[in-house]
């Protein structure tokens, strides 16, 4: 099989022998593929500058099964590299993509996600709003769609002034005297909170706070128990406490 000038974007590379590359990419119609890039590593290579995370690519490769090898690669767009708290987001996508999808497995509308999500910390967004509407695709695309918009006791629609018990695996189920405080069965979760997540408008701080709850536990029923890099490359630079604090709402817990 022959592919040419297919989107795509470095997910993770490593040295594969003296002078090539082995590389995980993630791509517009086939999804996550493993390559060699054979020759990358020398210094004469074109790729040497190119086959780099968070920037658009056009490439081409040939071959079938788990590795394929790369016969192109050229940049397509301008340069979107992400810096500061943007750069360890872009981290944390890469690792979460490169643990839940499975290779050859298309995700078209992930892919659009994330690079609507890339595009975004390089424009210098929100990055926690961000994390958050990428991490609901994510789930929605891999099969495990959030319920957002109705109470599952009745299919009443979410109401914004109400509280709810939300449990994962179901959904939310209106709280009828949340002024008690009782122990609920998963989270506890304002309707506001829910409706903004829903309509992607995370501008609220108590909103963002809900989301990162609600997807911490989400995304720890599929992460597992085995931790997350991420995490070690943020204490190992010595990241900022709020770039840490921010990238750890997805994480925590979360087999991270």
């Amino acid at each position: 099989m022959r592919i040419h000038q297919q989107p795509a974007y470095v997910l993770h590379h490593r040295d594969y022998s003296e002078t090539s590359l082995l590389l995980e990419v993630f791509t517009a119609h086939h999804g996550r593929i493993g390559l060699i890039a054979k020759g990358a590593r020398r210094a004469s290579s074109r790729l040497r500058g190119i086959l780099k995370p968070f920037q658009r690519l056009l490439i081409g490769w040939s071959g079938k099964g788990e590795l394929a090898v790369l016969t192109g690669a050229e940049q397509d767009g301008p340069d979107t590299a992400l810096i500061a708290q943007a750069l360890y987001c872009g981290f944390y996508m890469n690792e979460v993509l490169l643990r839940l999808l499975h290779r050859h497995d298309p995700h078209d509308a992930l892919f659009a996600a994330y690079q609507d999500a890339l595009q975004r910390l390089h424009r210098d967004a929100t990055n926690e709003a961000v994390l958050r509407i990428f991490e609901k695709h994510l789930l929605r695309e891999l099969g495990y769609g959030l319920v957002l918009d109705r109470d599952i006791a009745d299919n009443t629609p979410i109401e914004a002034q109400a509280i709810y018990d939300y449990t994962v695996d179901r959904g939310p189920r209106r709280l009828i005297h949340p002024e008690l405080n009782r122990p609920t069965e998963g989270i506890r979760i304002r309707g506001a909170s829910l409706l903004a997540l829903m309509q992607e408008s995370l501008c609220d701080p108590a909103a963002l706070r809900d989301a990162k709850a609600l997807m911490r536990a989400a995304l720890a029923r599929h992460l597992g128990d085995q931790p997350l890099h991420s995490r070690k490359l943020f204490r190992r630079v010595g990241a900022a406490p709020a770039v840490e604090t921010m990238v750890e709402t997805s994480i925590d817990k979360a087999g991270c």
